[in-house]
């Protein structure tokens, strides 16, 4: 697979986000997440996501263990930044933010062991902290990187502003937020600045939860336990009004011989060569079509015509609670 560049780090066009392995989606049994890893570095994927509140707890083992044989051939990324309870299960344990300098050295000490490694390549805030000044949180991981424990640090879900705060304290290597078909308010203002800085940029569900895949018809296609269900977009009468886009996404891929998935995912690479998307994929099946959208190439034409697809989407990203945490005024 080609590489693009995030700050020092060389890294494959298309990771795999690794957090449905243990959380929002169901989870699945540890062995076949491991196989999904496998398969993954086989298919040329060197960056994997995961972080400290994906379980909690319980994504950085499976992470660390799937890629300990071939941990000097990949670049693992985790993130800091929730504070977390001992009640409820999954996101639920989380009580807050924490961007402090000293919850950033222990969450990267924790992570260090749970991964099984002696550094991580890249690690991130996932949540500006709105009691902790941006150009703190960033110098607690400056440090870790002169201390040789973080090798690049990045951000999530900041605003420009906060982006350039935080760039000249210490270089950012990556900003993580999310960007897909049915996700574009990053392009007013976030991309131009990482553009500016030199930062590359890192959509996460870069297939809008899944849904643009095409595989999500109803709500009783997601499981029990899915927190895409919480979501407004997967609200009833949003999901059915949603999926007449999708449909259309799928008659474009239809024409090209493609999955709606891989059309999507395509669009999103083709934004630019310091874009780097990181689809989560739980089943191999659903890696393996992800993976091919690497090597899609489209128009300028087409970019523009696969871009007016999703013009109505119905609905809000997430809830109230979760847009809390996102809010990029």
């Amino acid at each position: 697979m080609r590489t693009r560049k995030l700050g020092p780090l060389d890294v494959s066009a298309i990771g795999l986000g690794c957090m449905g392995f243990t959380a929002a989606y169901g989870g699945q049994d540890e062995s076949a997440s491991i196989a999904t890893l496998h398969r993954a570095v086989e298919l040329g994927v060197t960056l994997f996501d995961t972080a400290e509140v994906y379980g909690p707890y319980e994504n950085e083992p499976i992470v660390g263990q799937g890629l300990r044989e071939v941990r000097d051939k990949v670049q693992i990324a985790t993130k800091f930044g929730f504070r977390i309870g001992d009640e409820g299960t999954g996101f639920q344990r989380t009580t807050g933010l924490d961007g402090s300098p000293a919850n950033a050295k222990r969450v990267a000490e924790a992570s260090l062991k749970r991964l099984g490694t002696d550094v991580i390549d890249l690690y991130y805030l996932h949540r500006p902290d709105p009691a902790t000044p941006i150009e703190d949180s960033v110098g607690a991981m400056a440090d870790l990187v002169r201390e040789g424990k973080v090798r690049a640090i990045g951000l999530s879900e900041v605003t420009a502003d906060q982006l350039r705060r935080a760039h000249a304290v210490h270089p950012i290597a990556a900003l993580q937020s999310e960007y897909s078909l049915w996700q574009r308010d990053v392009e007013a203002s976030i991309l131009p600045a990482c553009r500016e800085l030199g930062i590359g940029f890192v959509p996460y569900s870069p297939l809008g939860r899944g849904f643009l895949s095409g595989h999500i018809r109803s709500r009783e296609d997601l499981e029990q336990n899915d927190f895409r269900s919480t979501l407004p977009r997967f609200a009833e009468g949003n999901l059915e009004a949603n999926l007449s886009l999708v449909d259309t996404l799928s008659a474009m891929a239809g024409e090209r011989g493609v999955t709606a998935a891989q059309l999507a995912l395509a669009w999103v690479l083709a934004q630019g060569n310091d874009v780097v998307p990181i689809p989560g994929a739980r089943k191999i099946p659903h890696l393996e079509d992800n993976v091919v959208a690497a090597d899609i190439a489209l128009s300028d034409d087409d970019i523009a015509r696969i871009g007016s697809v999703m013009a109505d989407v119905r609905g809000e990203r997430y809830g109230q609670r979760e847009a809390a945490l996102v809010d990029r005024k």
